[in-house]
């Protein structure tokens, strides 16, 4: 890694993601604390949470996220569909819904863009999908991204973090089949700078990560290493 990327600011593409299914309400006002006081894009918080950190981010640049039909995306269309409102009621405006893996390996090609074209539609707030790509062929992928895409999200996402993380090679192959039309989040596994720094030039638009701030105390240190 350059000494210049020590240079790249991270702070406004993380994600400051807290999903731990031990997260207490003490810890969702850490996170939001610490994503005000960086400058994080959003945290993203169980939808348990989200009513409490609409109401710390009031006013606040952090956008307040939440995960649907997590982690394994396989609840049915309605539930993902009342989840994702009641976030949105609740003050989400970024909502992480996990796509239907078995639907997209059946084929059953129509059913998932039904889904998700109903949750962008109907909330009409910023949609992630996430694809799950570690549990997917390269041509499932693309077919999964073109899609999601159609159906009108603005984001995809690579991982829940559940069963692999974000690569680098999964994030160049979603700017291929984006062409930057979409965002690219990339998530799971991203606990070094320069990992995250790799992923941004590949093409990742949003970060991932409830380690956000051992990131940028990694890259205070290679930015004195390079004086």
């Amino acid at each position: 890694m350059a000494a210049t990327d020590a240079e790249i600011d991270i702070s406004p593409l993380i994600d400051h993601s807290l999903l731990n299914p031990t997260a207490t309400p003490e810890q969702v006002e850490q996170w939001c604390e610490e994503a005000d006081r960086f400058n994080f894009a959003a945290v993203c918080v169980y939808p348990i949470y989200v009513r409490q950190a609409a109401n710390l981010l009031q006013g606040k640049a952090p956008k307040v996220c939440t995960v649907i039909g997590f982690p394994t995306g396989a609840t049915t269309s309605a539930t993902k569909l009342y989840e994702a409102q009641e976030a949105v009621d609740n003050g989400a405006t970024e909502l992480d819904v996990v796509i239907n893996l078995g639907w997209l390996k059946a084929g059953k090609t129509n059913e998932l863009h039904r889904e998700i074209a109903e949750i962008c539609e109907e909330t009409g707030q910023t949609v992630k999908a996430v694809l799950e790509t570690a549990l997917l062929t390269d041509a499932e992928k693309r077919l999964a991204a073109e899609i999601c895409m159609e159906a009108g999200v603005a984001f995809l996402k690579t991982s829940t973090g559940w069963y692999g993380g974000a690569t680098v090679s999964d994030v160049k192959l979603l700017q291929e089949v984006t062409k930057q039309q979409v965002g690219i989040k990339a998530s799971g596994g991203i606990g070094t700078y320069s990992f995250a720094v790799d992923l941004i030039l590949a093409g990742a638009t949003r970060l991932g990560t409830s380690r956000g701030l051992d990131l940028l105390r990694q890259r205070d240190t290679l930015g004195k290493e390079s004086l």
